[in-house]
């Protein structure tokens, strides 16, 4: 896949690169990274169009065209939904948003709960801000259902939370890192984390969730979300 974003690729020709039957090939794939083949090439595509964006002055169509979309409004559609901002607006923002916006979810009016957890960071890892999203896939992708931004690893809570079925998924960069764009960087420097899936009733007492952060590998699906702008409060940590 990363070789070869800019093709039109099938699962068929997953699969043979592979030598598995096409079932037999998405099935693992899923065990394997938590989303389908075609969802986690869309999100490397993506994720290579942010980096293009920042790296580069290619135009959008240009980049489009490099990252496997004939339709320059069909990949800026899907680049908003699954990023939160335009190609052009993210590039703007050198690849931040000053905001998040959670989704309200499903729409009812049943009993809503609260779940409460503790991120932690194994020896060794350099600790920084933490993004807690709840999210419906275990891409972090859109806007998610709940969120937080955490200080530094420790406890959360997300309240409110609707029946369904969701993805805690966590992401840090080291303090002083801050500049780093959401998705890009390496297993030096991103931490990631993921719990779930948690199935949420109208009677529902979640368990406490427990999320141990580890180094982004390559099979991790990529951040795609544009993350908070946290530079300004590093700036005042550091003042202070």
């Amino acid at each position: 896949m990363q070789a070869n974003l800019g093709q039109d690729l099938t699962i068929d020709d997953m699969a043979r690169t592979a030598m598995f039957s096409k079932f037999h090939f998405t099935r693992v794939f899923r065990d394997v990274t938590g989303t389908s083949p075609g969802r986690f090439l869309s999100a490397l595509r993506l994720q290579e169009a942010k980096r293009l964006l920042l790296d580069t002055t290619f135009s959008v169509a240009d980049i489009s065209s490099q990252v496997g979309y004939s339709s320059v409004g069909t990949f800026s559609s899907r680049f908003k939904a699954c990023v939160g901002v335009s190609p052009s607006v993210f590039r703007e923002l050198g690849g931040f948003t000053s905001a998040i916006d959670s989704d309200a979810g499903p729409e009812d009016d049943g009993p809503r709960t609260t779940l409460r957890g503790q991120v932690s960071l194994p020896e060794g890892r350099s600790p920084g801000h933490c993004f807690v999203g709840l999210f419906p896939t275990p891409v972090p992708q859109g806007q998610p259902v709940r969120c937080t931004v955490l200080d530094g690893p420790g406890g959360f809570e997300l309240r409110d939370i609707p029946a369904g079925t969701w993805y805690v998924l966590v992401h840090s960069v080291p303090y002083g890192s801050e500049d780093l764009p959401s998705g890009i960087g390496d297993e030096d420097t991103v931490s990631v984390g993921c719990y779930g899936p948690v199935t949420v009733h109208t009677d529902t007492l979640l368990l406490p969730a427990e999320i141990t952060l580890r180094p982004v590998g390559e099979l991790d699906p990529p951040v795609l979300m544009a993350l908070l702008d946290l530079r300004a409060n590093a700036l005042e940590q550091a003042a202070g």
